[in-house]
C-alpha cells in the first residue's frame, strides 16, 4: 500500500504492507532510527512521536492511517548545535542514562508542554479553571506513559521544568 507521510516537514512516499506500524515505517522504510521500539505494546513510550501536535505511540499506529498528518520525530525537534529547549535541558540536567527512552521522553514532554500552555488539565491538576502548575506530581502524571528503565526520573522532571521555565521567559521577553 502506498502512503504519503509528512515527517519533520518533508514528504515521503512509503510503499508498505497496510499492517506496517508507523514505528516500523519510520525506522525500516525511512531510516529515522531515533524513535525506539521498546515494548511494542504501547506501554513504555519509547516510540512516542508527535502527530498534528499530539503525542502518540507509533508502535500502535498504522502508517497508512497517518496520510495527511504532520508527524514530528526526535530528528525534527533539533540537531547538534541547534537543540530544542527540551533537548538542551535533558543534556544540562543529565535527563538520560542509557538514552534509549530519551527520544520518546523528549517528544512526549514537548507535546505535554504544549498541552499545558493550551490549558489542558491532567487528573492531578488542582484548579481546572486556572493554569496548571508544573509540580513534580503534575509532571509525573503527564509523563506517566513514558518509562525509564534506568530511573533517571528526577533529572527528567528537572529538565522538563527547566525547559518550561526557559520557554515562559522567552515568551515574556518577546512580548
Amino acid at each position: 500500500m502506498r502512503t504519503t507521510l509528512t515527517i519533520n516537514g518533508a514528504t515521503h512516499d512509503v510503499d508498505a504492507d497496510p499492517r506496517t506500524t508507523l514505528l516500523d515505517a519510520l525506522r525500516n522504510h525511512l531510516g529515522l532510527t531515533g524513535t525506539k521500539k521498546g515494548c511494542d505494546h504501547g506501554q513504555c513510550g519509547a516510540c512516542t512521536v508527535i502527530a498534528d501536535g499530539r503525542r502518540i505511540n507509533s508502535c500502535l499506529t498504522l502508517a497508512c492511517m497517518m496520510d495527511g498528518v504532520e508527524i514530528t520525530t526526535i530528528e525534527g525537534l533539533g540537531e547538534p548545535g541547534d537543540l530544542s529547549p527540551l533537548q538542551d535541558a535533558f543534556v544540562r540536567h543529565d535527563g538520560y542514562q542509557c538514552g534509549y527512552c530519551t527520544p520518546g521522553q523528549i517528544c512526549s514532554a514537548t507535546a505535554m508542554l504544549d498541552e499545558v500552555a493550551q490549558g489542558w488539565p491532567s487528573v492531578v491538576t488542582d484548579d481546572l479553571t486556572g493554569e496548571a502548575s508544573l509540580t513534580d506530581t503534575e509532571i509525573a502524571e503527564r509523563m506517566s506513559g513514558n518509562l525509564c528503565r534506568c530511573a533517571a526520573y528526577p533529572n527528567i522532571v528537572d529538565a522538563i521544568r527547566d525547559a518550561a521555565d526557559r520557554t515562559a521567559d522567552q515568551r515574556e521577553a518577546a512580548e
